[in-house]
C-alpha cells in the first residue's frame, strides 16, 4: 500500500507463468470513493487475488465505486463482468476502447481483413495466413469476452488524476498522473523487466496506426513529466522510470539500426526481416514479431532512413 494525503494505492498482484511476471491493478482509495484501476485477467487467481487484498484492507466487491481501464486487452478488463454482475457500476475507458472491448463484429471484421493485407504486404504467406485464420476464429468467439456494461468515455482529469493518453501498445491506452505525489499509474506503458510491445493495429477506418512512433511519442511525453514512482500493469513498481525511458528509447533506435543494416544487406521484405533478426521466434510468436519489425520500418520510414516500393503487391524497403 502506498499512503498520499487523500488517497491510498492498493496493488492487487497476481504471479503469472510467463515473461510478464505478474499481472497488476490496483484499488485507489479515497474519501468517499474505492476506484478500481485494471481488472487483471477473467480467471479464478484474479478473482481470489481481489477480493483477499479487498478483505486484508477492510472492503468487498460492494465497495467498489467504478472501475478505470487503462486500455483494453483483457489481462486488463477480465473482471469487469464479474464485477458489475454482482455490483453495478460505471466503468470508465478511452472512448478508442469501446469498439474492442465491447467486440464490435463490424470493427472486429475490418480488424481481421487489415491483417490479411499487411501480412500479404509485408510477404508473410502461409504464416501470415495462418495468423488470419486465428483471428477469424477468435472473432466469431468474441461475443463471450465483450464487457457487458456501458463504457463512459473517460475525461481530461479523474477524481485528482490527470489523464494521459498514451498510445502505442494499444491506441486507447490511458495513464493516470498525479503531478503533486508524481506518480503515475502506467497501464503497459512502461514495465521494469520487459519492453512493453507496440502491436500493430487499424484505427476505426482500417488504416493502420504507427504504433511504434506512437510508442516513442508516449515514453517522451511521460519522460517530459515530473514522475518519480510507476504502477506499471506488469513486475515490480518501478522507482527510476526517467533512466528506465532513456533505455527503451535506445533500444528502439538500436533495433532500428539493426533492421536499416539488414536491409542495406539485401533483405527486403518484412517478413525476410523477421525470419532472419527472429529466427525461432518468428514460428512460436509471429504476430509479436511483425508489430516489431512493422513498427520499426514504419519508423525508419518515418525518420527518412529507408524507402519503400510495391513490387507485387509487396512491400520491398531499401536504404
Amino acid at each position: 500500500m502506498k499512503d498520499y494525503a487523500s488517497y491510498k494505492i492498493i496493488p492487487v498482484i497476481v504471479d503469472v507463468a510467463s515473461n510478464l511476471k505478474t499481472i497488476n491493478f490496483y484499488l485507489i482509495k479515497m474519501e468517499n470513493s474505492l476506484v478500481l484501476v485494471d481488472a487483471g485477467l477473467d480467471n479464478d487467481d484474479c478473482w481470489t487475488a481481489l477480493q483477499n487484498t479487498l478483505c486484508e484492507n477492510g472492503f468487498t466487491v460492494q465497495d467498489i465505486t467504478e472501475i478505470v481501464l487503462t486500455h483494453n486487452h483483457g489481462d486488463h478488463v477480465g473482471l469487469v463482468n464479474r464485477i458489475t454482475a454482482m455490483h453495478p457500476i460505471p466503468v470508465y475507458a478511452h472512448g478508442d476502447a469501446v469498439p474492442r472491448l465491447k467486440r464490435d463484429h463490424d470493427f472486429f471484421r475490418m480488424r481481421v481483413a487489415f491483417f490479411a493485407d499487411i501480412y500479404k504486404q509485408m510477404g508473410c504467406g502461409e504464416a501470415g495466413n495462418k495468423q488470419v485464420e486465428y483471428l477469424k476464429q477468435a472473432m466469431l468467439k468474441g461475443s463471450k469476452s465483450a464487457i457487458h456494461p456501458d463504457i463512459s468515455p473517460i475525461g481530461n482529469n479523474h477524481l485528482g488524476f490527470k489523464v494521459i493518453h498514451v498510445p502505442g501498445h494499444a491506441e486507447d491506452q490511458v495513464a493516470l498522473y498525479h503531478e503533486s505525489d508524481q506518480i503515475l499509474i502506467a497501464g503497459d506503458l512502461l514495465i521494469q523487466h520487459i519492453s512493453s510491445n507496440a502491436l500493430i493495429e487499424p484505427d476505426i477506418t482500417g488504416k493502420r496506426l504507427p504504433t511504434l512512433i506512437q510508442h516513442k511519442h508516449s515514453l517522451e511525453k511521460i519522460y517530459a513529466l515530473s514522475v518519480d514512482l510507476v504502477f506499471p500493469g506488469h513486475g515490480i513498481l518501478i522507482n527510476e522510470p526517467k533512466a528506465l525511458i532513456k533505455n527503451r528509447l535506445a533500444g528502439i533506435e538500436r533495433k532500428a539500426e539493426r533492421l536499416k543494416i539488414l536491409i542495406q544487406g539485401g533483405i527486403t521484405t518484412g517478413d525476410e526481416l523477421a525470419k532472419t533478426y527472429y529466427k525461432k521466434l518468428y514460428s512460436t510468436q509471429f504476430s509479436l514479431v511483425m508489430s516489431e519489425v512493422i513498427g520499426h520500418l514504419d519508423y525508419l520510414e518515418d525518420v527518412g532512413q529507408v524507402k519503400k516500393e510495391m513490387l507485387n503487391g509487396v512491400w520491398h524497403y531499401s536504404v
